[in-house]
This record gives C-alpha cells, sequence and structure tokens, in this order.
C-alpha cells in the first residue's frame, strides 16, 4: 500500500523534529563543557523563568557555580540580560530541558543544590507523567549528584507536594531532610501564592561494602 500524503508529511515532521532535538542535543553538550569543570560541583535551578530567584542566590554566593535552565527561550534572553546587567560571573542561563540537560552533563562534573520552585503541577491525573519531580527523575538526578547533594522543592499545590513527599520517602537514593530551606527570596509565583510548601531531600548515605 502506497503511503499517503498525511502519512508522508507525518514521516516528515518526525525526522525533522529528530533532527533538531540531536542538533539541540550537540549544543548543548558543547555549552556544558565550555561552563562545567570536574570535580567542581554546581547549583542548579529548573524552571528558572526571568531568573529571578537564581540571580538573587548567585550574588549572595560568588563561589558558587549557577546554571539555571528553562524549555522557554524567551525567559533565558530575560534571565540573561537580568545577568548581565547585575554583572554575575558566576550565573548561566540555558535553553534546555531538565532530562536532556541531566543525559549531556558531562564526565565528573555533578550539582551539589537542585531547586525546583513552583513547577507546573500538571494537576490532571493523566498529566501526571509530565510533573519533573518523579522517581525515574530522581534516578537519574542521583547519578549526576554529588554525595551530600540536596533537593529544594516548593509548590503551592497541595497535591503535588503530598506526591513529591511520597516519591522521595519511597526512593532508594533520596530522603527527607529537615535542613532550614538555605535562601528566602520571593519569585513570582510564590508572590502570588495564597500559600505554599516546602520540601528539603538529600542523597541517602551509602551502605558500606562489607566482604565476606
Amino acid at each position: 500500500m502506497e503511503p499517503t500524503d498525511f502519512a508522508l508529511r507525518l514521516a516528515a515532521r518526525t525526522a525533522e523534529y529528530r533532527q533538531r532535538q540531536a542538533q539541540r542535543r550537540l549544543e548543548l553538550e558543547s555549552e556544558l563543557l565550555a561552563l562545567l569543570v570536574p570535580s567542581f560541583p554546581f547549583t542548579w535551578e529548573i524552571g528558572c523563568g526571568h531568573g529571578h530567584f537564581l540571580a538573587a542566590y548567585a550574588q549572595a554566593h560568588p563561589d558558587q557555580l549557577c546554571i539555571g535552565i528553562d524549555i522557554m527561550g524567551e525567559r533565558i534572553e530575560r534571565a540573561l540580560r537580568k545577568r548581565d546587567r547585575a554583572r554575575l560571573k558566576n550565573l548561566h542561563f540555558l535553553h534546555a530541558d531538565a532530562r536532556l540537560f541531566l543525559e549531556v552533563i558531562p564526565p565528573g562534573v555533578a550539582f551539589s543544590r537542585l531547586f525546583l520552585l513552583f513547577p507546573d503541577p500538571w494537576p490532571k491525573l493523566r498529566h501526571h507523567k509530565h510533573r519533573v519531580l518523579n522517581h525515574e527523575f530522581l534516578a537519574a538526578a542521583s547519578r549526576r549528584s554529588t554525595p551530600d547533594a540536596s533537593l529544594f522543592f516548593r509548590t503551592d499545590f497541595e497535591p503535588y507536594f503530598d506526591e513529591a513527599r511520597a516519591i522521595v520517602a519511597r526512593h532508594p537514593a533520596w530522603e527527607e531532610a529537615l535542613d532550614a530551606w538555605p535562601f528566602e527570596f520571593s519569585t513570582v509565583f510564590q508572590a502570588r501564592a495564597v500559600q505554599h510548601r516546602s520540601l528539603i531531600a538529600r542523597r541517602r548515605p551509602a551502605l558500606p561494602v562489607t566482604i565476606s
């Protein structure tokens, strides 16, 4: 059977999408190789938006390398302008997806702090698969984090907080911590929220290897 015009157009769009993704992967790999240094942990924010929080954090922590990512290019452009006006040499913003970012982090490089502030809660059940914080993401993050890494999660959507807390409790690489929130700076979403909940998770200590 001959392929229909629709099938041909779909195949062409699929091939074009895969080509763009492959090109973006190569570009991101190159960007990270230029920014990240082996054995020098970095602080990471997923969904950095216009960069308000991470710019303030980087200014308060000049000894830390800070990288913010967002899937919206327009947000990254505004964040970069904010960084340049503040002349923050330790701050970088990249147009990237969290999962791809984890995949292309250079060997020997790890993050020590991860901020996930007011992510899209995807409230409908059929959309929960799109939530960033899930078991698979925590597993991938553990492989790219330092042994003492911490994750800082904040949301104004109670069901998402409950789910995140349950996921962390069940995960073999992470555990909930009672540490104090490390840096307060009200984001746009936080200012709009009537209330919010915060969760801190840290890497579980590695189990000692016993030789019998």
